[in-house]
């Protein structure tokens, strides 16, 4: 949607396809960094972005056991915004949609689900799709995978895909938040389990982190036992946990952590997850495919504008533009899994975090490299086009 809006600005006719009727799916990603929002702030809409129904947080802390340590502290960013903005994705989608309505050269479908590629000889010429009047051909110069990581579009190009790696997966669930709760957003770190709540207002979005592959397990233990490991983890959440009546209240996360070795063939260019999947730690995932966007508008807007195409050469600038970005990124991801949340989870002692509140105490300002690394990431971008 993004580099939809992006690419309209500069004159090019752009099709965004989805599938479903509306953006309304829960616990998709909802955070909006202080590098996006510049960027909004370079489009000239952030007063407005702003309106749009948000939680800010200045400050990223965790609870170890009964320590609380500050992760991360925004608020020394060189940035418009020194706050993470949490943001139901449909929001998000919604005013770019309308913002993208706004050029004449900007068409959104939805109920439009692909199915396969058009090819021109080797070179992807567009996509079908199924749309509730029939099926849909729809012919570009460029195509863009921006469908995730469950990517149809990157499968039927048939790219190669590395696996990196992720020793967790994460449990979605929601538990009325009351107005005596805390209301930093807080990590629990306890006892060998790990819970992460985002506010959302008038309810606490959940991650319980669990080992790779134990949803079966952790099922066969019954719902009250794991009502009790909430319990035990954040005890001012236990009145609550009542309100988890079935498994189908709690949706299974399964966390991957891979990655395109070439993110493009003649005609068609992948971004976001379907280029590089990352796993949810410092809820990153949107940061990077928004700065992919960027920089896709930033090196192929104008030459599509004027040519209706684009050469190989140019989809491989975009990969090496950004490529150093996300493979940094997920190398701390992979480190912070492995050394940090690996260990919990197995009730191993992690180096780190038995430092962690001891630095944090001594040496307050190292919280201000987290912060740079979620807040802007290893290469922010810039709206040129």
């Amino acid at each position: 949607m993004m580099l939809g809006l992006l690419l309209a600005r500069t004159g090019v006719d752009v099709v965004v396809v989805e599938k479903h009727a509306d953006f309304l799916r829960d616990f998709r990603g909802d955070t909006i960094h202080p590098s996006t929002l510049d960027v909004m702030d370079e489009l000239g809409v952030l007063d407005e972005f702003l309106k749009q129904p948000h939680q800010r947080v200045t400050r990223l802390a965790g609870r170890l056991g009964d320590a609380v340590v500050t992760v991360a502290d925004f608020t020394h960013l060189s940035t418009r915004c020194k706050f993470l903005a949490f943001m139901p994705q449909w929001e998000f989608l919604n005013f770019l949609a309308e913002k993208a309505r706004r050029f004449p050269s900007f068409a959104l479908r939805m109920q439009t689900r692909v199915g396969d590629l058009l090819w021109d000889g080797d070179r992807v010429a567009g996509v079908t799709a199924q749309t509730p009047d029939g099926p849909l051909e729809i012919r570009a110069g460029l195509t863009i995978a921006a469908d995730g990581r469950d990517s149809i579009v990157r499968e039927k190009a048939a790219l190669a895909v590395e696996e990196v790696g992720a020793p967790m997966d994460v449990l979605w669930l929601r538990l009325t938040k009351l107005p005596d709760d805390p209301h930093d957003t807080f990590g629990y770190i306890r006892d060998g389990r790990i819970l992460a709540l985002i506010d959302r207002g008038d309810y606490w979005q959940c991650a319980y982190v669990i080992p790779k592959g134990t949803l079966a397990s952790l099922q066969a233990l019954g719902l009250e036992a794991f009502r009790e490991q909430i319990r035990a983890t954040v005890p001012f959440l236990g009145s609550r946990v009542g309100e988890l009546t079935r498994w189908e209240d709690i949706r299974l996360l399964t966390v991957r952590v891979d990655r395109l070795r070439r993110w493009y063939r003649p005609g068609l260019l992948c971004i976001g997850d379907a280029a590089h999947a990352m796993s949810p730690i410092g809820g990153v995932g949107i940061n990077l495919a928004i700065q992919d966007a960027i920089a896709a508008a930033n090196i192929l807007g104008l030459r599509l504008a004027r040519a209706g195409e684009v050469r190989v050469q140019d989809l491989r600038r975009v990969q090496r533009r950004r490529e150093f970005a996300a493979k940094m990124t997920q190398a701390l991801q992979v480190f912070i899994g492995q050394s940090v949340i690996g260990r919990v989870l197995s009730n191993e002692r992690s180096p780190l975090l038995g430092w962690l509140p001891v630095l944090a105490r001594r040496l307050p300002f190292l919280s201000r490299i987290p912060a740079r690394l979620v807040g802007l990431g290893f290469r922010p971008e810039h709206v040129r086009s």
